[in-house]
């Protein structure tokens, strides 16, 4: 393809693969006939849109005189669209779906994760309230740990990157005062049970 002065463009850089240009248009979960897309009406229409998610953290061995929550870390996604934020994987309720059922799908669909990889901890819920172009939503978050520590994160076109952060990190790059809030509560939970 020749640029406007004729050139040719220069060559990609080898091992670097091509960028993609931006998405036209709604995400495929965000069209109409989708569940997204139902999610995606209720809000224009000013009904509350809920959604659910987990929060995941896994444990890195650590040394003897260390505590057990020292070596906790935080899986965040940071999102492909908008402001690029990151928060634990989490997506709108499907129509005929539970709350945790939607939890446990949208961990699978936007990090990899099967829920036979995670250990649900009992005794952890909560509810984030706050609006979204002017409309309430309420997201719902139970708490899991992984089972290996190891696992590998597969994120779906709706992320961009992840990371495993521990707690000041996690809090830094969530920026979202609520998710600061309640990451902080997350992790007195888990030195509460130790």
């Amino acid at each position: 393809m020749a640029t406007a002065g004729g050139a040719l463009p220069p060559p990609p850089t080898p091992g670097l693969a091509p960028r993609c240009p931006p998405r036209r248009g709604p995400a495929r979960s965000e069209r109409p006939g989708s569940p997204r897309g139902h999610a995606l009406r209720a809000v224009k229409r000013g009904m509350a849109v809920r959604a659910c998610g987990l929060i995941i953290y896994r444990r890195l061995q650590s040394g003897p005189s260390s505590k057990v929550t020292d070596g906790i870390e935080y899986l965040l996604l940071q999102t492909s669209y908008g402001t690029h934020h990151w928060t634990p994987p989490k997506g709108h309720v499907d129509p005929g779906e539970d709350d945790l059922q939607t939890a446990f799908r949208e961990t699978q669909e936007e990090a990899g994760l099967q829920a036979s990889q995670l250990t649900l901890i009992e005794g952890y819920k909560k509810e984030l309230h706050y609006p979204v172009r002017g409309k309430p939503k309420t997201v719902t978050y139970w708490l899991a740990e992984m089972k290996d520590c190891n696992t590998e994160i597969k994120l779906s076109e709706e992320h961009q990157a992840f990371q495993w952060l521990r707690l000041e990190d996690a809090c830094r790059f969530a920026e979202y005062e609520d998710m600061q809030a309640m990451l902080k509560e997350v992790h007195q939970f888990l030195c509460s049970k130790e």
